[in-house]
């Protein structure tokens, strides 16, 4: 009820107004913060010389982003190119093999980066999961490929199974880590998806195709092989129209990213600041939940620059990839929330679907999203702070849907029906700013730190209680009802559309 309600102009532009200032105001913090502290003994390591014409140093406390566009750029640039020239000739020469031409260009490829005896390595989890397969039952795929995944996530295995990577590099554990996780989610899908469809007959040849392609091989996005077969086959690809302008469009977006990452970190030390528990006791309490909020933000940009990237490849290779995350600042409720779109589909097809049904009830719910995060867990690797980041979103998804049940009974179903469609859509909002905020604390333990999550917490909930709580709330609430107005507007745009062709 209420959520297709639009609110009056002027109370939007009263929200609109309150987050600009809200934001200004913490970003104004953290900038002094970034100054204050830019010649800290703590924070010499991870704030290095940027800029020195202006004498703006440059936060680089992120490993991979850093490797990425410093001593990996040329590297991964001249990887891609070679991808990209080699499949646009192979397209226009022979069509009908450019498919193999992606998986020939991968292996070696991969070859070249991390060593023949990895290459093995890989093409036997290949073979493996291809023999099960063929004998037709799903619960052994799903078996085999978890011992598999568990095989390059837990010791002695893992440390075994690094030892065929030829020399070392910068990037090696993260490539390791990537290609190996990766190879295996690609080949359970693919193992999966002949045992549903035992008439197709999926080959050897076809698993490998899939899982060398090259844009997807070490940092996904992963599609289900499903998908992948379906379009890669096609032996004539034809484009829509205006689906190269739109290519271009997202290259340009993800340059324009990782510019404004660049200028950013030179000015704002927001990963760096969390390490350094006792400068960031000090931030006021603005500053420090603008702190917590954008590490979030930071982090799906990296993750929407990776898929923005790899995306725009495989869109030229006539595929349709999982679109990048939705962004932190848009998610108010744990179902909508992941930060890969690939890895998210793969585990709804294969198991939160597959035992949670319509997830309407609350038994099935429950396992479903027990055995997805512990697969989840599994994939990030089992330790300490992944156990408590996988109790924390499983029981936030299942507290919405406890949430939901209890709203539909008589006494409050009654008071909710009793308000204006506007009231209930103010007070969903009101909870939708608490959901926010639990979204951001349940995740900044995992993308940040323990120690730093309970400073964020007891700031904003019991020594900043009740001012800064309520002014956070606040400033949420007005961030939320946007995202709804937003939403409805899409929404509407979406129910004329499809008017508009049912007339046609």
């Amino acid at each position: 009820m209420g959520i297709k309600t639009a609110l009056p102009a002027a109370e939007l532009g009263l929200y609109s107004l309150v987050l600009s200032g809200a934001l200004a105001y913490a970003g104004r913090g953290l900038l002094e913060a970034s100054q204050d502290g830019a010649h800290r003994k703590a924070f010499r390591e991870s704030v290095r010389p940027g800029w020195e014409y202006i004498g703006r140093k440059m936060d680089v406390a992120d490993f991979e982003w850093v490797m990425w566009f410093t001593s990996f750029r040329n590297v991964i640039v001249f990887a891609l190119s070679g991808h990209v020239l080699f499949a646009k000739l192979c397209t226009m020469v022979a069509p009908q093999l450019r498919s193999w031409m992606y998986a020939v260009y991968g292996a070696l490829a991969v070859m070249g980066t991390m060593g023949p005896w990895y290459l093995l390595l890989l093409l036997g989890h290949c073979v493996g999961l291809y023999v099960a397969s063929l004998l037709g039952q799903p619960w052994l795929c799903l078996s085999l490929g978890l011992a598999s995944l568990a095989s390059f996530k837990l010791d002695p295995l893992i440390s075994w199974q690094n030892g065929f990577v030829t020399g070392t590099f910068d990037l090696q554990e993260v490539l390791f880590q990537g290609g190996s996780g990766f190879t295996v989610l690609r080949c359970t899908s693919f193992a999966l998806e002949s045992c549903a469809h035992p008439d197709r007959r999926y080959s050897l040849a076809d698993l490998l195709k899939y899982n060398f392609y090259l844009p997807f091989f070490f940092f996904g996005p992963i599609m289900t092989f499903d998908r992948f077969h379906a379009q890669v086959s096609q032996v004539e690809p034809v484009r829509c129209e205006g689906e190269l302008w739109r290519i271009r469009a997202q290259a340009g977006l993800s340059v324009v990213a990782i510019m404004a990452v660049d200028i950013f970190f030179h000015f704002f030390y927001i990963l760096t600041i969390p390490s350094d528990l006792k400068f960031a006791s000090r931030l006021p309490d603005s500053a420090l939940a603008g702190l917590a909020y954008s590490n979030l933000v930071y982090d799906w940009v990296k993750a929407a620059v990776l898929f923005g990237v790899v995306n725009t490849v495989a869109r030229l290779d006539h595929l349709d990839p999982p679109q990048p995350p939705k962004c932190i600042t848009a998610l108010y409720v744990f179902a909508e929330t992941h930060f890969d779109r690939g890895i998210n589909d793969w585990l709804c097809k294969y198991v939160y679907d597959h035992i949670g049904g319509e997830h309407s009830e609350v038994i099935p719910e429950l396992g479903a999203t027990v055995a997805t995060f512990s697969i989840t867990t599994l994939w990030l690797g089992p330790c300490g702070i992944v156990y408590l980041w996988s109790f924390l979103n499983c029981f936030g998804l299942n507290f919405e849907l406890w949430v939901q049940k209890l709203a539909k009974l008589g006494p409050l179903a009654q008071i909710e029906a009793s308000l204006s469609e506007q009231t209930s859509r103010r007070v969903r909002a009101v909870f939708g700013a608490m959901n926010f905020w639990a979204i951001i604390m349940y995740n900044l333990v995992s993308l940040n730190s323990l120690e730093f999550t309970d400073l964020v917490a007891r700031r904003l909930l019991l020594t900043g209680f009740p001012q800064t709580t309520l002014a956070v709330l606040f400033v949420t609430y007005c961030g939320v009802q946007l995202v709804k107005e937003r939403e409805r507007t899409l929404a509407l745009e979406e129910e004329q559309k499809q008017d508009k062709e049912k007339l046609e």
